[in-house]
């Protein structure tokens, strides 16, 4: 049953889940993309290094990936989620350091890394903490941190653009990671090591065939390219348009909005249609929300594609990683880190060659076309694990 304690420490766990994932994933990861044409203009930073930036930037996330996979231990996850929120600081504040392409790839992969810990380690912690305590429906409330995470950076990097040059823009976001971290510390409490929920029942893991995990990492890693190269360079291709200068950040802002209520959408649409029919329906429209721009190149156009991929990309990652705790309820985050691997890697290649191909052709046309056509693959691969896995499917959809 739960007490009126419950449901008060409830909110302050969501609360803290939350600001973790505006702090590990907003500040630390997304804010590189709003940052990076006035990089570009005040810096030496040009597309290839930017591209290749953001590689790493995915390569610390996929180690990051591969501790969680690789760790069962709640107690040592806790402490490593804490020590996520302290290198978040770090190496935000530390991007301003110096203009050195170096010392920004080092702050890049350890912000991988601590993006990591959000949210793969502290969502396995708060997903855990609800699922223990009976609170099953609120397991997409805790994926809003994404969307509120881009939210936050596009108004605060709108709002500094004018005052601040691209050095103290990155000393505001750390004193601003700074606040966020004292609650993200606090409100979460310690984890519990036991398998069974507070009214005694005991919390079992239904795992899937060995078939479907293979077909869902596949798949995955093909929505890895869907989302990196939109998420690394969306404001920078806003701001080549002609007549688009200055939009950048407001494009970015409307994906963020629209990613927010996103993850209730998609987890209702789960819980009626089935999880990987609603995640079939979002590869689909995530297609189209990579390709709006190659066919209309203006605000309009930029304005649609933000809303179709703000409001599936975060379905995507959000349907996906909560499968994962609904078939490993005890440790969610180990198949979190296995689907993760996956898409890290795509995430690692995609920028990086979208940045050269920009840095030759000068648009990202080439980038674009590429993380379609890989999230086409990615679908008939959906198409083929819905046709073949009943088993698993139902299992899932009765967790």
């Amino acid at each position: 049953m739960k007490t009126s304690t419950d449901i008060r420490e409830k909110y302050f766990v969501l609360a803290a889940g939350v600001i973790s994932l505006i702090l590990l994933l907003g500040v630390a990861r997304f804010a590189y993309t709003p940052l990076i044409p006035i990089m570009q203009n005040e810096t030496l930073l040009n597309d290839l290094s930017a591209g290749w930036l953001a590689a790493i930037n995915y390569a610390g996330y996929m180690c990051g990936a591969l501790i969680a996979a690789s760790i069962s231990d709640l107690m040592v996850k806790d402490r490593l989620y804490r020590a996520g929120l302290i290198i978040a600081i770090i190496t935000t504040a530390g991007m301003a350091l110096a203009e050195n392409t170096l010392l920004w790839a080092v702050m890049r992969f350890f912000a991988g890394l601590s993006s990591a810990a959000g949210l793969l380690i502290g969502s396995g912690l708060v997903l855990n903490w609800l699922m223990r305590h009976h609170f099953r429906r609120e397991l997409g409330i805790h994926f809003t941190g994404m969307g509120l995470g881009i939210v936050f950076t596009a108004i605060a990097v709108d709002l500094m653009i004018n005052h601040f040059n691209w050095r103290e823009q990155w000393l505001l976001l750390g004193a601003a990671a700074i606040v966020m971290a004292i609650p993200a510390w606090r409100w979460l409490p310690r984890p519990h090591n036991g398998t069974v929920t507070t009214a005694g029942q005991a919390l079992q893991d239904h795992p899937p065939s060995v078939r479907f995990l293979w077909l869902m990492m596949a798949s995955y890693f093909c929505a890895g390219f869907g989302y990196s190269i939109s998420a690394t360079f969306t404001v920078a291709m806003v701001e080549r348009l002609p007549g688009l200068q200055g939009m950048g950040e407001q494009v970015w802002l409307v994906l963020g909005l629209t990613a927010i209520p996103a993850v209730l959408v998609w987890e209702r649409i789960a819980r009626k249609a089935g999880t990987l029919y609603a995640l079939l329906l979002c590869y689909i429209i995530h297609i189209l929300g990579i390709i709006v721009p190659i066919f209309y190149e203006s605000l309009a156009g930029a304005m649609i594609s933000a809303v179709l991929y703000g409001g599936t990309f975060i379905g995507i990652v959000s349907l996906v990683l909560t499968m994962a705790g609904r078939f490993y309820p005890t440790k969610p985050a180990k198949l979190m880190g296995k689907l993760t691997l996956s898409y890290g890697v795509a995430q690692i290649i995609a920028p990086a060659a979208a940045g050269m191909m920009a840095e030759q052709s000068g648009d990202y046309v080439g980038g674009l076309i590429m993380a379609a056509g890989m999230m086409v693959i990615g679908t008939l691969i959906l198409l083929i694990l819905i046709s073949t896995e009943n088993q698993s499917i139902k299992t899932l959809d009765a967790a």
